[in-house]
């Protein structure tokens, strides 16, 4: 790589690798820009030509990625007219430009993944992804945090995992896992205005991705559980009377899943499913599918509740 260009490597090593995040590149820069600053962190070279529509629908994805990146991965754009030296030299060394855009990743001088055209956000974001993990780079530093909210969810911290989603929809407004887990957030806070706000705000068009839908089920089954969860004793009592009461039965799981109870929840239409698989038109087996897309399917709960459904169901 270093024939490209007719400067000097050590030339090349005086720059700061702490310069700006996103620049325009050419042939005389591209050592230094490029194959030197590589060395350090992750280089995304995006080569492009003003008079192609998809180049220029692409290169403000590409700037916004590496700017929320926040230095861990840096972007050096490359006109081909205008760099066309350049450009026969990369196509003699197999990068295939004859069809831009087309975006190089270069790490430690060499050129470790590429791709062609105007991919949507979300996927130019994976190729970013994977780029740092495959370089040690870690991951996004709103993956990060998204990862943190989980965690502070989980461990009871709603109020901390408010602020970590809504700091990672600051960046990326159309992230369905920060929408769904900012609703869930609101929901451990027994906060069901702002959840329901939180919905509304969703911008259309993820509306109807599983992570959405699933906290808008979650919120329903909040408000169906209040007043099964006050009437928990007499539902418990109603089904000692009488364990065939599957409507008794339903009433209490919802009861239990008010109460995070999820295993007993899941017990309860587990059992109505053993006993009479198709009651009300299969009551049982679609109260406990929401409850699974409430929890979540990666949910320990959900897990063992669908093997459970899915012996039933098939043996």
């Amino acid at each position: 790589m270093e024939q490209i260009i007719g400067q000097s490597t050590q030339t090349a090593k005086t720059t700061a690798q702490g310069g700006p995040l996103v620049k325009e590149g050419s042939q005389a820069t591209f050592m230094q820009d490029v194959i030197e600053t590589s060395r350090s962190v992750p280089v995304l070279v995006h080569f492009w030509a003003n008079k192609y529509d998809p180049c220029k629908k692409l290169a403000p994805v590409l700037e916004k990625i590496v700017t929320a990146a926040r230095g861990r991965v840096k972007l050096v754009k490359i006109d081909i007219e205008a760099n066309r030296s350049l450009v026969m030299q990369l196509l003699q060394m197999g990068l295939p430009l004859q069809s831009v855009p087309l975006v190089a990743a270069f790490w430690q001088g060499h050129i470790v993944d590429l791709f062609q055209g105007n991919l949507p956000e979300n996927q130019v974001k994976t190729f970013v992804e994977n780029l740092l993990k495959t370089t040690g780079g870690g991951v996004l530093p709103a993956t990060e945090r998204l990862s943190e909210a989980e965690t502070a969810l989980a461990d009871g911290n709603p109020d901390i995992a408010i602020e970590l989603y809504s700091s990672v929809l600051e960046e990326e407004p159309e992230n369905t896992k920060a929408w769904g887990g900012l609703v869930r957030a609101f929901l451990a806070t027994n906060d069901e205005t702002a959840a329901t706000e939180a919905l509304a705000n969703v911008p259309e068009k993820i509306a109807q991705h599983s992570d959405i839908t699933s906290a808008r089920t979650a919120l329903e089954l909040k408000k169906e559980s209040y007043a099964a969860a006050k009437a928990l004793e007499g539902v418990r009592s109603r089904v000692a009377a009488n364990p065939n009461d599957f409507e008794a039965r339903c009433e209490l799981a919802t009861a239990l899943n008010a109460t995070n109870k999820r295993e007993e929840a899941a017990d309860e239409l587990l059992y109505i499913i053993r006993a009479d698989r198709h009651w009300k038109d299969d009551a049982a087996k679609q109260q406990l599918l929401r409850f699974f897309e409430a929890w979540g399917h990666s949910d320990p709960a959900t897990i063992a509740a669908r093997r459970r459904l899915s012996a039933l169901l098939f043996s």
